[in-house]
């Protein structure tokens, strides 16, 4: 399997969860930098979905594209982020395209209040 990089789209086990965390298997965009990817036995990711109805103001839309690989136009769900064990990674689907990345850079910053 491919090595994780930031900006990478991967099919995941999220169960087991509880309570309104994301249950199954999804995709998810890493959000570990790329120095600290290896440096921990976990990685942190953003859920996705394909709900673009459930649309959040902060969410981001991603529109299916060649370098994504994504069946449907989707959702990243910004304030649903979890760090998981390698081993829930189940397959790399694709990466996504620059504005997008820069999108979860800026939500990132104003998650944890970063300046």
């Amino acid at each position: 399997m491919k090595n994780p990089e930031q900006g990478d789209l991967f099919y995941l086990q999220w169960s087991p969860s509880v309570g309104h965390e994301f249950r199954n298997n999804r995709p998810g965009v890493v959000i570990s930098s790329n120095k600290t990817i290896g440096k921990s036995n976990l990685i942190s990711f953003m859920a996705l979905t394909s709900n673009t109805n459930n649309k959040m103001a902060d969410d981001i839309l991603i529109k299916r594209s060649k370098s994504n690989n994504l069946q449907l136009d989707s959702v990243i769900k910004v304030q649903y982020i979890s760090s998981f064990d390698y081993k829930r990674l189940l397959r790399y689907i694709g990466k996504v395209d620059g504005s997008d990345g820069e999108d979860i850079k800026r939500y990132l910053k104003k998650h944890f209040d970063l300046k």
